[in-house]
């Protein structure tokens, strides 16, 4: 059944790796919450987990800014491979990085790319 709330958290908490089978997904909401929990995940190397996680496993390779400094999921076509990497994985550094992605982080970052935006448009202007 449907899962919310705290009831949610704990399923995702009793996990030791979170597997997504999707080939389809477009962003990857749920894997966010489970790293949030500290579950590392396991996926296809495909949108959604690349977005979230990396070929990697330690971020989005195109912000190096967001490069996590250990694993926190493994992609591979093999889905069996995959979770026994993220098995490997950093519990504690998943939940770190999954923190990363709350609404006060999109936040600052939303900010922050105004902020680029209107300098920008100030130098133009003078």
């Amino acid at each position: 059944g449907s899962l919310t709330g705290d009831r949610l958290a704990r399923a995702y908490c009793s996990a030791d790796v979170f597997v997504f089978p999707s080939l389809t997904d477009t962003f990857g909401l749920v894997l966010i919450e489970a790293l949030a929990c500290g579950v590392p995940v396991a996926a296809y190397p495909v949108p959604g987990p690349l977005d979230v996680i990396g070929a990697e496993g330690r971020g989005p390779a195109g912000d190096k800014s967001r490069l996590w400094p250990m694993c926190v999921g493994v992609l591979d076509a093999d889905l069996a491979r995959a979770i026994e990497g993220a098995l490997r994985c950093d519990r504690m550094g998943a939940a770190v990085y999954g923190a990363s992605f709350s609404w006060d982080a999109a936040t600052e970052q939303f900010v922050s790319a105004l902020g680029s935006v209107v300098a920008k448009r100030e130098l133009l202007m003078a």
